[in-house]
């Protein structure tokens, strides 16, 4: 019982995951925001799609993969392991209901964090009476 409590509860703009499951894409859009409900009615063909292919690779135990960071992340998605192209490398993903309505380049950034090193010889005044010493 604690445990339940504990947990956060799966409900996107006050539906429940497990019922969002059940709609189609376009009954899924009305809970988006308008430039995400603009993106899945235009492009509901593609979704639909990429779910369904995804789904039979699911079964096949075979990688999910795609170059397609513009897709919407929709509750058929939920639970899968997805390999998002960044420019480099495939990045493996798995989708959360926290991700819903977000686009697929969020979660596979496309830039690293700098490292910075130390300064090099002549790069500071300091370092140049030390080089020539």
């Amino acid at each position: 019982m604690a445990e339940e409590e504990t947990r956060k509860k799966q409900i996107f703009r006050g539906m429940p995951v497990e019922e969002l499951k059940n709609l189609d894409v376009r009954e899924f859009a009305k809970f988006l925001k308008s430039r995400q409900k603009k993106f899945v009615l235009r492009h509901f063909n593609e979704l639909e799609d990429f779910t369904s292919r995804a789904k039979k690779k699911v079964s096949k135990n075979k990688p999910i993969r795609t170059h397609k960071r513009d897709l919407i992340v929709v509750p058929g998605m939920i639970g899968m392991k997805i390999h998002i192209y960044n420019g480099r490398a495939f990045l493996p993903i798995e989708v959360t209901w926290e991700m819903l309505g977000h686009r697929f380049g969020e979660f596979a950034p496309t830039r690293g964090k700098t490292k910075h090193g130390k300064a090099g010889v002549g790069a500071t005044k300091g370092s140049k009476s030390k080089a020539k010493k």
